[in-house]
């Protein structure tokens, strides 16, 4: 269904950082080869080594580490993308490139791919709900961004609400159908 699809997957710093093993999973098994890009907050929640292990790739969690190969990587891993996939988002990573902000190697290699970019928030309810985190969201849904909607359950902080990671299964879904043209949601 994926086959020879190259699908980069941007993790970022949320407790729900563990779940990018599992959309890995997922899609490896579709046939997609996955290059994984973690922030600096997310190492704090699930290791490179895990989902290195998971994808078979290298993960790059730093834009000054030395080049394996001699390529500028934010721009090499940019043009790979069929899709560029960012589960989870976190609401600090959604506001830098709803404004332009390229500070890491996640959010520069955003700004570098044309390819689709699938985004799929997790964060506390009252967060996601945040009028300047809606409007985040907004802006970039004009400007053709994706985005899987969060479920609403339990949350890490111990309240219910909306703003819990839409299922590994559905994110890959959803990735599935916008890279094989089925995806007819409003942007």
């Amino acid at each position: 269904m994926l086959s020879g699809k190259n699908i980069v997957l941007g993790v970022s710093g949320g407790i729900a950082a563990y779940k990018a093993a599992d959309i890995i999973n997922r899609l490896k098994a579709l046939g997609a080869n996955v290059d994984v890009i973690m922030t600096k907050n997310a190492l704090e929640f699930i290791t490179p080594l895990t989902l290195a292990s998971l994808s078979k790739n290298r993960v790059v969690t730093d834009m000054f580490e030395p080049p394996v190969s001699w390529e500028i990587e934010h721009i090499s891993l940019a043009r790979k993308a069929d899709l560029f996939l960012i589960a989870p988002a976190t609401a600090n990573v959604i506001g830098k490139i709803a404004n332009g902000i390229a500070d890491d190697m996640l959010t520069t290699t955003v700004m570098a791919t044309k390819a689709p970019i699938v985004i799929a928030p997790a964060m506390n309810d009252y967060m996601y709900e945040n009028p300047i985190v809606q409007e985040n969201i907004s802006r970039l849904q004009k400007l053709g961004y994706k985005f899987v909607e969060p479920d609403e359950g339990y949350l890490a902080c111990g309240t219910t609400g909306r703003g819990k990671l839409a299922k590994p299964e559905m994110i890959v879904e959803f990735v599935a159908d916008v890279l094989n043209g089925r995806d007819d949601r409003e942007p």
